[in-house]
């Protein structure tokens, strides 16, 4: 079995080639990504070394139809794992255009690529940010309405649609995940844990948007890894399965959180304007996934935070270069 995983320098999909990799054995992983300022090489560093020739990478953006059918051409996949994806909210407001490129087209170009050379599934990597936002009830199952509220959750949101559009329109064998938010190692420094992190082992201010009430659901990346794989195994096609690991955190508490397993002062957090859009709520209803595969979490959060923050304070060479990187493309 080959498996073919776009975005697989960047965080989560890093961890996925690392976990399939540790705890199966697929014919081989070929990973595909366009570097931005979010995918370094230095995120898979030493997997090659590891795996040999069950490993390989190619640079290539997944608008490039010319370069994934010769990507596609050199062998027979089982599988496309779709992780390839614009995700930082903040971004997609100030540069809406990058998100559709690489959200919307690149996914119409791999979901044709796949039918042309008879990839057998096609799996799309997704956002409970395409829900939009919950009231201070309930959660978001599959059946909840579309209602996405910033270019990045839209643009992942019609990705999803051109997803299921395939399997309607083409038979296409297709599932979609549909995850809450990620922690753990490898994950960009602007986003909020490791950006909080970060910001407290320097001792500077800790930006918390409004008055730090929104509410997330957390899950360890391994978690998430764990369940993309279960559903790439055992997913009905055509289905989208909801991910999440029932641990709701208000914004504010999990910032204390961190502080709290650094011995840092809460006086460090500064409370910011408000982005726009921002969603107040989000919760997973995972009892499908749980109830048709028998995945189900692993990981403890305060453990895998304490272990996140100890990633992080060892790995400083990785992250240092990382948002190097990232401020030359940007030109911050």
């Amino acid at each position: 079995m080959r498996l073919l995983v776009t975005g697989g320098c960047g965080f989560i999909g890093s961890n996925f080639i690392r976990y399939v990799l540790e705890h199966y054995q697929p014919e081989s992983v070929t990973n595909v990504d366009a570097l931005t300022y979010a995918g370094s090489l230095s995120t898979i560093a030493g997997i090659s070394e590891k795996y040999g020739d069950r490993y390989e990478f190619f640079h290539a953006d997944i608008v490039n139809e010319d370069k994934i059918d010769e990507v596609l051409a050199t062998h027979s996949y089982f599988a496309i794992i779709n992780f390839a994806a614009e995700s930082h909210v903040d971004r997609s407001i100030s540069s809406p255009q990058n998100f559709i490129h690489t959200n919307i087209a690149g996914t119409g170009v791999l979901l044709s690529a796949a039918r042309r050379h008879g990839v057998k599934r096609f799996l799309q990597v997704s956002t409970d940010e395409v829900y939009g936002s919950l009231g201070d009830q309930g959660k978001f199952t599959e059946e909840s309405p579309l209602a996405p509220s910033s270019p990045y959750s839209a643009s992942k949101a019609a990705a999803d649609l051109l997803v299921l559009a395939s399997h309607a329109t083409y038979e296409q064998d297709v599932v979609i995940t549909r995850c809450s938010n990620n922690y753990g190692p490898y994950q960009f420094p602007e986003k909020l844990i490791p950006l909080m992190i970060l910001r407290a082992l320097a001792d500077e201010r800790l930006p918390v948007y409004g008055d730090g009430q929104n509410i997330r659901d957390w899950i360890h990346v391994i978690d998430h890894c764990a369940a993309v794989f279960t559903v790439l195994m055992e997913g009905r096609s055509g289905q989208i399965y909801n991910i999440g690991a029932d641990n709701e955190w208000r914004n504010i508490d999990l910032v204390k959180a961190i502080l709290s397993h650094l011995g840092k002062p809460e006086s460090l957090i500064q409370f910011v304007k408000d982005r726009p859009g921002h969603d107040r709520r989000y919760a997973i209803d995972s009892t499908k996934m749980r109830r048709e595969t028998g995945w189900h979490p692993l990981q403890d959060f305060d453990e895998g935070l304490q272990r996140t923050i100890n990633w992080y304070r060892d790995n400083e060479s990785w992250w240092r270069e990382v948002l190097r990187k990232g401020r030359n493309e940007t030109g911050k």
